[in-house]
């Protein structure tokens, strides 16, 4: 039997789960419901927008203006559903032997739906220093929203001692974080019939040369380092995940793009991989291509770049979540979020959150009752410690 704050939390997880808040998607429908609930506790919050104004972050403050406040950030999207095997429909929740199945339900809407949950117990919490929260867009795609979110922040609100970042780690409180850079690169051949490779550039072939050359950059990380026991896997890793070009089997392809991605430790330099892969292109790759057509060309574009969590054991938002989890590990993980930025910007930052990581971006996502629970066990913490 769950309790019934437990029970607010999962009815405000149905409510948020029912909006398709994909990334490709607009957000504006999920804001303006956080919003209206919000302004129905008498609580104010601020948007910034995209330059299209088809989605929008989210910044509220509840309790005093003053400096010393936790901030609690999430993000509004989710990954894509397409091409994934799904028993239910993955955006309304499904609960079945004490899991919550649902898109978002793990990465990262129950964190969000904890907070909402709570709203009436936060606005009665005599709280000493403000509670801030910081609802973004598009984490799922680099967190580009974010930026905009902590100039904000930073424009307008006293300097908070924390950033809580509710990925999911279990609850367990998650020190730092691998740097993402993500790249697209495309390639431009030179069509010829396929029996004829002297008088073409397969631009699909060219790829496949390329890719290859990053995984060999990939192997070279794992040989050589630098490495981080805290991480799994250890070392920096180089991934292509997604590549289309070519017109038909006989044709030798004009055009072939690839997106990649550095998933760099925080004491390594994604610059550097990618500034070795350019250099290959330009005086190796290149040049030969050229032999054949002047017309052929390679462009690499960086299209986001999401810095790493550094490890700070004496951080204010360390201290803060282990005071609350009672956990004493040191943890770092793989994948990257927003804390980097927030640690970027200058505020003290961890990442702690219910629901796990395996989960995430899977078909079926889930939520355990149990890991809600203990997402709103720790809320409800936080308010006593800040009503202190």
């Amino acid at each position: 039997m769950t309790d019934a704050a437990t029970q607010k939390s999962i009815a405000m997880l149905e409510k948020l789960v029912a909006f398709d808040t994909v990334s490709r998607n607009s957000n504006l429908a999920f804001i303006t419901f956080v919003g209206d609930l919000l302004r129905s506790h008498g609580i104010e919050s601020r948007l910034v927008h995209n330059t299209e104004e088809t989605k929008a972050n989210l910044l509220a403050t509840i309790g005093p203006r003053i400096k010393g406040g936790v901030v609690l950030s999430g993000h509004t999207d989710v990954v894509p559903v397409d091409d994934q095997d799904w028993h239910t429909n993955p955006f309304a929740v499904v609960e079945k032997d004490g899991l919550l199945y649902g898109r978002g339900t793990a990465d990262m809407k129950a964190f969000l739906a904890i907070i909402l949950g709570a709203l009436d117990d936060i606005v009665k919490a005599d709280l000493k220093t403000p509670i801030h929260l910081a609802f973004s867009y598009d984490e799922e795609v680099g967190c580009a929203g974010v930026p905009s979110l902590i100039r904000l922040l930073e424009r307008e609100v006293p300097t908070p001692r924390a950033v809580i970042v509710g990925e999911p780690t279990d609850m367990k409180v998650v020190s730092a974080h691998k740097g993402i850079t993500a790249v697209r690169t495309t390639v431009t051949g030179h069509e010829a019939h396929s029996s004829q490779i002297h008088r073409g550039v397969s631009a699909v072939m060219v790829a496949a040369e390329l890719i290859q050359f990053l995984q060999n950059m990939s192997a070279e990380a794992a040989a050589k380092g630098p490495h981080n026991v805290l991480f799994e896997p250890t070392h920096t890793t180089i991934t292509v995940n997604h590549i289309t070009g070519g017109t038909a089997l006989n044709i030798m392809a004009r055009h072939c793009t690839f997106q990649w991605d550095i998933r760099a430790l925080p004491e390594d330099n994604s610059a550097a991989y990618l500034e070795r892969f350019n250099t290959y292109c330009r005086d190796i790759v290149i040049p030969r291509m050229r032999k054949i057509s002047s017309n052929c060309d390679i462009e690499t574009v960086p299209r986001t770049s999401t810095p790493a969590l550094r490890l700070d054991r004496e951080s204010e938002a360390e201290q803060l979540c282990r005071a609350l989890t009672g956990d004493n590990v040191t943890r770092a993980v793989a994948f990257a979020a927003e804390a980097g930025l927030f640690q970027q910007g200058g505020l003290s930052t961890v990442i702690c959150g219910p629901g796990s990581i395996t989960q995430a971006h899977q078909p079926n996502e889930f939520i355990s009752v149990a890991q809600v629970a203990a997402g709103t066990r720790f809320l409800h913490d936080l308010l006593k410690m800040m009503s202190r």
